[in-house]
């Protein structure tokens, strides 16, 4: 049960909007952390690969200079992080700094394990699309991490196979349905997509893009819209086509959907910037063959994407140096040479805009060596990136929507009742929780 203080927390600081503005955070920064001096050697917790060559670079460079040293230890990425995390914070003994997921973000705020370092990294905002930065604020004047990489999301397809059949880059959702249609017609052995039931971040990111409102506040209770007007036609537009069998649904990641993409049986998909290293790997076989448009919209005149995946690094309210890892987590996610290291090493795509049309970007992706304008492109899609932000309890949602929603792909049942599954699972684990929530 959450005690008063971090009820009092989760309220005021992560009372947030998918879009929409928040109440102002109450938490503030450590003063003692502002006037720390001497040698200080951190600790960081990363997924990301080749993170020690990257802070190898500020413990020869800056952090030499300033006498600042950062060990990286390498650590699972999701849920199993967020809990040792917390596992490690209730007994005082969090790392300095740890990277986190956007959406995991308030639940380690309303554990109080996330300081707040506005006062240390309050040039660093001009760096990052206000969409971005929102994520790291939660909406309020408080900042809790740097974002490091981002996933906006983007259209991919196989122009060969658009050329052949003679089919249209649909630019809306509802174009896109008649587009999966008339491929059904003169191929009704291939797909234009699938629906996949087992990446709720995909789900999410569509909802965004649709203006989804998920968690919201309403005076000093949680608001759950999840089964809101936005999200409801995101989920009835791909239950109406899984229902007619205008498009594939099975789940994507196994080797039956490696294989449709490999052969061309998909012709299609829906991701995120990060796409061609999956492509790479899936199907090796179509190397120069796909390419890259913005996401469709649901309305033509708008041009908004939402965000699949993505991290930030945060410092640890255990950190007896939190202006010295403050420092180091802003230098890693918008010094140029750590950006780019970032990009070599990790693979990421920077959250900085100006990281995203540096020289480690000037060349496409190799699997889409015949679309030379890729990372251009991309940097302009990540602009129109929508705000989001997360409630306490995404792992709820997201492990409820994984149950649900697999079985109604299956079935091809209603898509609609499986968001409402997903809606009071996630109410009800609030309450459990002990936290209002609002009727």
């Amino acid at each position: 049960m959450p005690n008063t203080k971090l009820r009092r927390l989760v309220a005021t600081s992560i009372a947030v909007t998918l879009g929409g503005t928040a109440l102002a955070a109450c938490g503030s920064s450590d003063d003692k952390s502002s006037s720390e001096s001497g040698p200080a050697s951190l600790t960081y917790w990363s997924w990301t690969p080749g993170m020690d060559k990257v802070a190898d670079l500020w413990n020869k460079g800056p952090g030499k200079q300033q006498k600042i040293t950062v060990t990286v230890k390498k650590q699972a990425s999701g849920d199993t992080l967020v809990t040792k995390i917390l596992t490690a914070h209730k007994a005082k003994k969090a790392p300095d700094l740890v990277q986190a997921e956007y959406q995991a973000l308030p639940t380690l705020v309303s554990n109080d394990a996330l300081a707040d370092i506005a006062g240390e990294s309050k040039d660093a905002k001009s760096k990052f699309a206000d969409g971005v930065w929102q994520q790291t604020t939660l909406g309020s004047d408080a900042v809790y991490a740097i974002p490091q990489d981002i996933g906006p999301m983007m259209f991919y397809y196989r122009q060969d196979l658009f050329k052949k059949y003679g089919l249209t880059v649909p630019t809306t959702w509802e174009q896109f349905a008649e587009t999966a249609r008339a491929l059904k017609k003169k191929a009704p052995d291939k797909d234009l997509t699938t629906f996949s039931a087992n990446d709720s971040g995909l789900f999410a990111g569509l909802a965004q893009q649709a203006g989804a409102k998920w968690w919201t506040s309403s005076g000093d209770k949680w608001n759950v819209g999840i089964d809101d007007a936005a999200t409801r036609k995101v989920a009835d537009f791909w239950g109406g086509l899984v229902k007619e069998g205008a498009i594939d649904n099975q789940p994507m990641y196994t080797p039956s959907w490696n294989k449709a993409l490999n052969t061309g049986k998909q012709i299609a998909w829906v991701s995120a910037v990060w796409a061609p290293g999956t492509l790479t790997t899936a199907a090796p076989d179509t190397k120069g063959k796909w390419a890259m448009a913005p996401l469709p919209q649901w309305d033509g005149s708008t041009d908004v994407t939402g965000s699949w995946g993505g991290s930030s690094t945060a410092v640890t309210t255990d950190s007896q140096h939190k202006a010295a890892a403050a420092k180091f987590a802003t230098w890693l996610n918008t010094d140029p040479q750590a950006v780019a290291a970032l990009a070599k090493e990790g693979g990421i795509y920077p959250a900085a805009t100006t990281a995203q049309t540096s020289d480690a970007f000037s060349q496409p992706p190799a699997f889409f060596s015949n679309q030379a304008d890729f990372y251009p492109k991309a940097a302009e899609i990540a602009k129109t990136t929508a705000p989001s932000a997360w409630g306490p309890n995404v792992n709820v949602a997201y492990t409820t929507f994984n149950d649900a929603f697999g079985a109604a792909a299956k079935d091809k049942s209603d898509f609609g009742a499986a968001l409402k599954k997903m809606q009071d699972a996630t109410v009800a684990d609030l309450k459990k929780q002990g936290f209002g929530v609002a009727q």
